[in-house]
């Protein structure tokens, strides 16, 4: 038994499934205004079962991907795989299983839903191979992040998401901007192993005001989302606070200076995501 619950703690940490605080609090924000409340309790465990399922099935298919370059990348060598804590076996099966439970999932929830589920799939597992081919590979990462709310948007409503795109262009440039930041930190590695990110191809000082770009672009589909969908004053102030986290993120990263790179991708980026969720969640019951 202690070595099974060892190996579910294993198996947590090679996902980071405490990154799911990034994406899952705009879905259940999406999730909300679609249904102007809550919907029901099916409804919302059916879409955290296959937020949860989907992500993990996409980290756990990009650790088997990225293997050769993890295992002697300094950063992600001690990783789970590359030091056979997890073996390639465990972990593509684990890849597979999580993501037929998606797809049985999104057979529950809607036909739409479960219509798209394949294409959903195919571009989570598609960001992996990314960074062989283009330097856009943050852009992809950033869609791929996106989809949450409108697949969110999707199960409450059984319709195509329009009133959520602003909120899934918001949710991709936001996470483009900070994965700009995460990528600087194995700019030299990458650039000698030819790995494909806007990091490499324009280097850190250039790439940095990309990710500001961005971000810039990200609050700007936020204040359209709540245009669309009549959101209040509430909303906009959590806006508000999401720009300064923001500014207070990117004032983090310097060219010269990325030794606080963890502050600046984990604790800010998960304050933003929740302070969104929190805003939804004032706006649903205090409408002002």
């Amino acid at each position: 038994m202690e070595r099974v619950v060892l190996k579910i703690g294993h198996t947590f940490e090679m996902i980071r499934f405490s990154h799911s605080i990034f994406a899952l609090p705009f879905a259940l924000g999406a999730m909300c205004v679609a249904a102007n409340g809550f919907p029901s309790p099916k409804i919302v465990t059916l879409i955290i079962a296959a937020m949860i399922t989907a992500r993990s099935a996409a980290m756990a298919f990009n650790r088997l991907i990225d293997l050769p370059f993890d295992a002697i990348n300094p950063r992600t060598k001690s990783r789970h795989l590359p030091q056979g804590i997890l073996s390639k076996k465990f972990v593509a099966i684990f890849t597979g299983s999580c993501a037929a439970l998606f797809f049985f999932i999104c057979s529950q929830i809607n036909s739409l839903a479960f219509f798209l589920s394949p294409f959903a799939l195919a571009i989570l597992l598609g960001y992996s191979f990314s960074k062989r081919f283009t330097h856009l590979t943050h852009l992809w990462l950033g869609v791929s992040l996106g989809m949450a709310p409108l697949a969110a948007w999707i199960s409450v409503t059984g319709d195509w998401p329009w009133g959520a795109l602003p909120l899934g262009m918001a949710v991709a440039f936001w996470v483009a901007g900070f994965d700009i930041i995460y990528a600087t930190q194995d700019f030299d590695f990458d650039r000698k192993m030819g790995i494909g990110s806007l990091v490499t191809h324009l280097g850190i000082k250039k790439a940095l005001l990309v990710s500001r770009f961005f971000h810039l672009l990200s609050l700007l589909f936020l204040f359209q989302f709540g245009i669309i969908n009549g959101l209040h004053l509430i909303y906009y102030i959590m806006v508000g606070l999401i720009g300064c986290g923001l500014l207070y993120e990117q004032s983090l990263i310097k060219p010269n200076d990325l030794s606080k790179i963890n502050a600046a991708f984990f604790t800010t980026n998960g304050i933003i995501s929740l302070l969104f969720f929190a805003g939804i969640l004032l706006e649903i019951f205090l409408k002002i």
